[in-house]
């Protein structure tokens, strides 16, 4: 995936056919700007005051507590970015984000935006980072509030990975145990206990993090096949012949290889003969690692982020080869660009 500027009339067209554009300045400054707009749009709630209406500046400041003269600013910039359009005096939110912005969607992405605040501040590291290689480990660095704005863009992120991954995973319909290592807001577990009736579901949450995940996960669903659990999958014993599934997505970035690789050692164990183990990341691969806007900079993000960085497929292989796993195909998921399912299979006993 790229994004790219688009001329809007003669003249910057002939700008950027001879390189008369600053590029430079459009990707940062205007770009910044841009991303600000839409997080201080979620931030201050205006999203969720323009629903599906047209109102004046005037309405929405009063609706959202807002200074009228800034508000109407912040609203012509949403409408120069064709985030909402501009009609006698009114504002409307364009349709196409009714999806995403509006509260009574379950895609809506209205908490990540908002958490987005946090990791700008993360950003702001990146040049020391660069200069000295050393992550800033954002989960020993979460305050109890925090985890819970954490989980909850978490959940964001994932609801729509989630319904596709509850499609494309080879379980058998009487599947009856998975673990979800870091599922937090329980978005995958609960996709997968709705599409196979026989399926409980246990969560491993880290101990400062189990309560926010359990707060925003109970949002979803009742409770009674989906259960959570304080620990450390790298220190825990995590059982024996348990499970059907062992799931860990959006999580092993944070690891780094020997981690990894004691990790899929137990979760070989932890399996049930014919269970599976599926590895949920973004997944920088070939020619793509560095020419895909999603992949390259996630990459970029994650190694500063984390302790570790991604890994790529056939890194993610030898550690299921080397736990007695039979891996199995990779699949890609249309729901978010470079983001794919690395799944290995325990071998059942052969029958006499």
């Amino acid at each position: 995936m790229k994004y790219k500027l688009k001329a809007q009339n003669l003249l910057e067209a002939i700008a950027m056919l001879f390189n008369l554009a600053p590029r430079p300045l459009i990707d940062t400054q205007v770009a910044f700007n841009a991303a600000r707009v839409i997080m201080a749009a979620a931030n201050t709630g205006l999203f969720e005051a323009m629903g599906k209406t047209s109102n004046t500046a005037k309405d929405l400041a009063q609706l959202i507590g807002c200074n009228e003269a800034a508000t109407k600013k912040l609203l012509d910039a949403l409408v120069s970015i064709d985030y909402a359009r501009y009609r006698n005096n009114t504002y409307r939110l364009r349709s196409s984000y009714y999806k995403w912005l509006l509260p009574e969607s379950p895609n809506n992405l209205l908490a990540k935006l908002r958490f987005q605040q946090k990791e700008w501040s993360w950003m702001a590291g990146l040049e020391d980072y660069i200069r000295e290689g050393k992550a800033i480990d954002i989960h020993s660095r979460l305050t109890p509030e925090e985890w819970v704005h954490y989980q909850g863009a978490m959940r964001d992120l994932s609801y729509t990975l989630a319904l596709e991954t509850a499609k494309k995973l080879p379980l058998p319909d009487d599947a009856r145990n998975m673990l979800d290592i870091g599922g937090a807001h329980g978005a995958y577990a609960i996709e997968l206990c709705k599409k196979f009736p026989h399926l409980e579901a246990t969560i491993l949450e880290l101990p400062g993090a189990v309560e926010a995940a359990r707060e925003i996960g109970m949002q979803y669903h009742d409770g009674s096949r989906i259960h959570y659990r304080s620990g450390n999958a790298l220190a825990d014993d995590l059982g024996e012949g348990l499970y059907d599934l062992v799931m860990a997505n959006n999580l092993v970035h944070h690891f780094n290889a020997e981690e990894n690789r004691r990790l899929t050692k137990k979760v070989a164990v932890a399996l049930k003969p014919g269970g599976i183990y599926v590895i949920g990341e973004f997944i920088p691969e070939g020619r793509r690692a560095k020419t895909d806007i999603i992949t390259a900079t996630s990459a970029l993000y994650f190694s500063m982020t984390s302790s570790s960085c991604a890994w790529t497929v056939k890194e993610i292989t030898d550690w299921q080869l080397s736990a007695g796993l039979e891996p199995l195909r990779t699949k890609s998921l249309y729901s978010l660009p470079g983001w794919k399912l690395t799944i290995a299979r325990k071998a059942a006993p052969l029958k006499p």
